[in-house]
């Protein structure tokens, strides 16, 4: 090891091939993010203010909403300082606090799109015993251990990297410090760092994307047998929004993460990455506000009090 200097610093590549649009680039992702925090407010406030969304699917949906406003916080504010930025470098230190919470709340974020799966089976499959089994403290226990396994799965996988020695190149393919990206760098035997990196990805992506098909595929066998086309329409309405939010997530997310084919452009993976972290989360309010009657029912409502003075009214 005396041959080689110990890197303490990285320099995140980010978008610099891109360097003449990197203006434009700021001002769209920069619009994209403030779009984001505000559809995901909204959507926290009318769930919060309005007693017609007092219920847990709606209260999964005002956590989920939480957790995107968070993770794309931890890429999008450093990501934009380093478009109009000459010093793109990163601290080891920095480094691992933000894979750390990226990658900890992407694992609740699953985590919690699992149990707002199970609550609709429990709703369409179960709706005479739904207000026994998704009673308000279960549902908080729920919420609770979304956000606790979420966060421990990755303390001691990051402890295990703060071991690690680089002794260069110090440069990251990437926007932000993506595991992947980092473990590349490392001049020490990485191998049980990655096995674990796969072990997690198959638990929080496969794992949890197969118990979502799962209660779907009871809920689809519970609808069939509504004799009403209208009980039908409506227990489909219900999952539409979540169905639609669970594929661009998941779908992002194995082509990263659990994919055989590890041979892609890196560039592509970025692509691919922004649109997890950027994108998805702001997509996601429009989609819970355009794909769920509900919400739309509320929305109404809330315009109907503010701008003509009527009064509130659940349907």
């Amino acid at each position: 090891m005396g041959n080689y200097s110990i890197v303490r610093e990285f320099v995140l590549l980010g978008f610099s091939y891109l360097h003449e649009f990197r203006v434009l680039l700021f001002a769209l992702i920069l619009l994209i993010y403030v779009l984001t925090l505000l559809g995901n407010l909204a959507i926290i406030s009318l769930i919060c203010l309005d007693s017609c969304l007092h219920s847990p699917m709606y209260f999964f949906l005002c956590n989920f909403s939480l957790m995107e406003m968070v993770v794309t916080s931890t890429v999008v504010p450093r990501m934009l300082a380093d478009l109009l930025s000459t010093h793109k470098t990163m601290s080891l230190a920095k480094c691992l606090t933000q894979s750390f919470f990226y990658f900890s709340l992407g694992s609740a974020n699953f985590l919690i799109l699992t149990v707002m799966a199970f609550d609709h089976y429990v709703a369409i499959c179960h709706p005479l015993r739904y207000p026994t089994i998704m009673n308000g403290p279960v549902c908080v226990k729920l919420v609770v251990t979304c956000w606790v396994v979420g966060f421990l799965s990755i303390v001691s996988h990051t402890l295990q990297k703060t071991r690690l020695w680089f002794c260069g190149p110090n440069i990251i393919g990437h926007y932000f410090c993506d595991s992947a990206s980092l473990l590349k760098l490392a001049c020490s035997d990485t191998r049980h760092i990655k096995c674990v990196d796969l072990f997690l990805s198959l638990l929080f992506v496969l794992t949890t994307m197969l118990l979502i098909i799962l209660s779907y595929v009871l809920i689809v066998a519970a609808v069939l047998h509504i004799p009403s086309s209208s009980g039908c329409q409506k227990a489909f309405s219900t999952c539409a929004s979540h169905l639609t939010v669970v594929v661009l997530g998941y779908g992002s997310a194995v082509f990263i993460y659990v994919r055989l084919d590890k041979g892609h452009s890196i560039y592509l993976n970025k692509v691919v990455a922004l649109v997890t972290a950027v994108v998805t989360p702001f997509l996601n309010p429009f989609i819970f506000a355009f794909r769920n009657e509900k919400v739309k029912e509320v929305i109404e409502d809330v315009t109907k009090r503010i701008f003509l003075g009527e009064p509130a009214a659940c349907r």
